[in-house]
This record gives structure tokens, sequence and C-alpha cells, in this order.
């Protein structure tokens, strides 16, 4: 079977431990946590090894059986640098995380890799391995790219199925990774082209931000389930290594506007299953 889980961008507005319970009564195998703010004024959930919020997210994940693969999010710019990942690597460790997922920043390659370089190497102690993803509206956007800085730097590449349409790569560079390189595959749908206007959504979770641009609406808060758009991800997934784990992330702020939690993750379940071809 292949392992299905809960990206913390789907529902963001869910704490750790919340989030793991929703997981569990939709049935998920694992969830990935948000441990790492993001954008400008944006709340970071107290997940530092030790707190009261990571160690009700342990409880949960005893309880239910659920597993944290992997934790979120380093933007990785020019300045980038020790302390600004290890907070996020003991947090991630005391969960039992397996990758850290990253975006590049810096237009300077050779710096790039020299942080994604010592950021591996921090890393290696927890048993974590840093992800790099692809971005669309950032310097790293294509697979090739991410698949470049990745090697060079001993980490592996996050394939997000949006993100692959959007930067201008196709299934073939998925196809192309080596198999090593691709330890997760996150899924979404969405039209075939960009669309030309979305309308941010009054308030983000965390106060999480978007530039107005459609690019980081859309990837932030207008994504649609699997199936209900003209992505290939069945192609996709095919692309990618067999028994690749996929990870739902699905952040939809129209949907989460008119359902509970539980049953947003049900849906975004479903729509996967029946993609692969498994039980909705």
């Amino acid at each position: 079977m292949t392992p299905i889980g809960l990206a913390h961008l789907t529902l963001l507005r869910l704490a750790p431990p919340d989030l793991v319970s929703v997981a569990a009564e939709a049935g998920y195998d694992f969830v990935g946590v948000r441990v790492k703010a993001v954008t400008a004024g944006e709340h970071q959930y107290p997940m530092q090894p030790g707190s009261p919020m990571s160690a009700e997210t342990l409880r949960r994940l005893d309880d239910t059986g659920l597993e944290v693969r992997d934790i979120e999010f380093l933007t990785v710019g020019p300045d980038t640098g020790p302390a600004d990942w290890k907070p996020a690597l003991d947090a991630g460790a005391a969960l039992g995380a397996r990758t850290f997922s990253v975006v590049g920043t810096d237009t300077d390659p050779a710096r790039l890799v020299d942080t994604l370089s010592a950021l591996a190497a921090d890393a290696r102690p927890y048993g974590i391995l840093p992800t790099l993803e692809p971005i669309s509206y950032q310097p790293v956007r294509t697979v090739a790219d991410a698949a470049e800085v990745a090697t060079a730097a001993g980490i592996a590449v996050l394939v997000d199925a949006l993100h692959v349409r959007r930067g201008g790569s196709t299934v073939a560079d998925v196809a192309a990774l080596d198999p090593a390189l691709v330890p997760c595959l996150q899924l979404c749908d969405g039209p075939w082209e960009a669309p030309e206007h979305l309308d941010l959504p009054a308030e983000l979770p965390l106060g999480m931000t978007a530039d107005g641009s459609v690019l980081q609406i859309e990837a932030r808060a207008r994504r649609r389930a699997v199936g209900e758009g003209e992505l290939p991800l069945a192609e996709l997934v095919g692309a990618a290594p067999p028994g690749t784990p996929l990870s739902v992330e699905v952040p939809d702020a129209v949907l989460q506007a008119r359902t509970s939690d539980l049953e947003v993750a049900r849906h975004q379940l479903a729509a996967v299953r029946t993609l692969i071809g498994g039980t909705p």
C-alpha cells in the first residue's frame, strides 16, 4: 500500500496535535508539520522540544500510530544559516521526522549549494534529510534546477504537482530524476493554465501572507482536490519511484469555509485513493 499523508498546509489552521487527530480519524498514514513560520508576520506553533504542544503531539502520535514524516518550512536566502534551521531540526527530531522541506530564494547558485550542504551536514545527525522544493515563483523553479542543486548539496527534491506545471517542468522531468532524490510526492490539482485572477481570502491561517500574485494565492489558498482539475496526476505518480509516499497538500479556502476539518481531510484522501486505484 502506498503511504498517504496529510500536509499541514492543507489544514494549517489546525495546531499539530489536532492535525494528527483529524488525519488519523480520516484514515491517513502520516502527517507533515509546520514547525517554522514561512511568510512575514506569520505566527509559529510552539513546537520546540519539551513544549506542551510538542508533548501533546507526541502523545497523539502514539495513540493513533501515525508518524510525522516531514517538517517545514525553511526559506534559504543569502543570509540563511544554522540559527535559522537548528530550532526546526530540534523540533522535527523530537517528532521523529525524516525530511525537512526547504525552498531556495538565493539567486547565487554556488552560495545556495554551500548553504544547503551546511544544512545537510547539520541535519544528518538527526536522521533528517532536507528536501528542496522547486517553486514556480522562486529562483529555483524547475525540477531540473532543483535536482542539480540537490545533487550538489547532498539533499533530495520535493516534487509538488502544482509547481511542476506552474514552474514549466514536465512529467518527463520527474521521470528522469534519480529515484534516490524523490522521498515524497505532493499532490493537488488545478487548471492546466494558471488563472488570470484569484481572490485572496480575507484571512489566511496563522497570519500567513501572499503578495497578491496569482501563483502565490493559488499555491497557498486556492488549490483543488485531486481529480478536480487538469494536472496530469496519474502520469506524475507513475513517473515517481514505485511506492513513493504521497502527501496531500491542498489548501482550499473555499472548501474549508463550508465544511469541517474532518470532512476536508476525508474528501482529499478519498480523491487520492481514487487516483491510485484504491477504495475511496
